[in-house]
């Protein structure tokens, strides 16, 4: 077998800099563009990372938002001192991602309509994820409650930013 002959088709060079360039905008989203609240004990940080998440997964597909939000908010973790929390942010914001993309991608109708469910499905995976990745990290059920309204507000922000743009980037950016 020769050696330019492979099973697997290389991934083209195009694809592997819009993944690069979506997970470093994920990553400067989620380290610089924050706040805090600190009325919301342990959820009280809040930030745009998600913006790039779903533009990568609308605009790009499943495997793109998958792939920034898993290394691009992991990697905000391992960079910011929240290195605990990076493997449970990489499984999470994958799943987040690749929904997102999927239900984009796959679910015939008003494209905002559609837009606005994967929102709601990511905001799911967001919630119930980081509550059980609490209740691991922290050994109680009742402290992970506090991070609801951030995680909730974190995915709705986004979601009020993307979903309206969505498809015109869509359209005119292209797919890969």
């Amino acid at each position: 077998m020769s050696s330019t002959t492979s099973a697997k088709p290389a991934i083209k060079t195009k694809t592997l800099v819009i993944y690069a360039l979506f997970i470093a905008l994920t990553l400067v989203a989620t380290a610089f563009i924050q706040f805090r609240l600190p009325i919301m004990g342990n959820g009280g940080l809040i930030h745009l990372g998600n913006v790039p998440l779903f533009v990568a997964a609308f605009v790009y597909g499943r495997r793109a938002g998958m792939i920034s939000g898993a290394f691009g908010m992991a990697l905000f973790d391992l960079l910011s001192g929240w290195t605990a929390w990076a493997p449970f942010t990489f499984v999470i914001v994958g799943i987040m991602g690749y929904l997102a993309g999927l239900i984009a991608d796959k679910m015939p109708g008003n494209r905002i309509f559609v837009y606005s469910f994967a929102v709601f499905a990511a905001l799911f995976v967001k919630i119930v994820g980081y509550y059980f990745a609490e209740v691991i990290l922290y050994g109680n059920w009742a402290v992970p409650l506090g991070s609801v309204p951030g995680n909730f507000l974190q995915v709705v922000v986004a979601g009020i930013v993307v979903v309206p743009l969505a498809e015109r980037l869509r359209k005119s950016i292209g797919r890969i």
